[in-house]
């Protein structure tokens, strides 16, 4: 797995070195775009309106609009220079709860991984926020990106949640009333979260269409028809009490099966 980020995590004089590395791999299906007679792929070319003329990658610079039709240049020299060496490492700025950092702010995880002769450093880092029960929160540049970041501790290692920033998250597009609720509604939706409460396993959910997907692209490459799926449409419930009574009544006997 290729590494994601070269850094090192600073905690006051402490320097821990690490790579980070995805949490995630893509494991959908991609499609590529066709012409509809050919069957051949579409390309796409970079074309410049003014020269008239396709642009290869050596040819573009990068340009802020600070006007309309207005450009300001920016080299990847230039850039680089806005970046110093505190900018390139893990600046851990302080610690906190993780039930302090609203989940909105999460946006994608890495495995922060020590280099060689830096384990034990990292290893006391990772015990010692366990032990507190605590994140670190830091910051650092990823691409041209200053990043905010927590450093979350787990039985085998640490996970670095990048965070967007709070200007960058946008309200709600419409408030939800409190409504007043009947104390029987109410006791019944906790009964029915009771009976569909279990431990969370990962590996007991899979992507359901994308096997579908799967097995309709094999199905067409040996020449079978596509047979569509049960496309029932859910009927809206308008007695809120008479569908958490069945949904009682299905998630008790699915309860009784289990432990029988």
């Amino acid at each position: 797995m290729a590494v994601a980020h070269k850094g090192s995590i600073s905690m006051g004089l402490v320097l821990i070195p690490v790579g980070l590395y995805k949490t995630t791999v893509d494991n959908d299906i991609h499609f590529n775009q066709l012409c509809r007679e050919s069957k051949q792929r579409i390309q796409y070319k970079k074309y410049c309106r003014h020269c008239d003329t396709e642009v290869t990658s050596d040819d573009i610079i990068k340009g802020y609009e600070y006007e309309k039709g207005k450009y300001v240049v920016m080299t990847n020299e230039e850039l680089e220079k806005l970046k110093t060496k505190k900018d390139k490492t893990i600046h851990i700025l302080q610690f906190a709860k993780i039930s302090e950092v609203n989940m909105t702010y999460f946006e994608k995880d890495y495995y922060a991984v020590p280099d060689s002769g830096a384990e034990k450093a990292y290893e006391l880092l990772r015990q010692s926020l366990l032990a507190e029960k605590k994140v670190a929160i830091a910051k650092t540049v990823m691409g041209t990106n200053e990043k905010l970041l927590v450093l979350y501790p787990t039985k085998n290692g640490i996970i670095v949640k990048t965070l967007f920033y709070e200007d960058e998250i946008a309200s709600m597009p419409k408030s939800v009333p409190k409504m007043k609720l009947d104390e029987n509604e109410l006791n019944m939706a906790k009964l029915l979260i009771q009976n569909m409460t279990k431990p969370f396993e990962a590996a007991a959910y899979r992507d359901e269409y994308q096997a579908r997907l799967r097995e309709a692209i094999m199905k067409k490459i040996q020449g079978q028809e596509i047979v569509a799926v049960d496309s029932g449409e859910p009927s809206n419930v308008i007695d809120l009490m008479e569908a958490l009574q069945k949904s009682l009544e299905l998630t008790g006997a699915h309860k009784e099966q289990g432990t029988a």
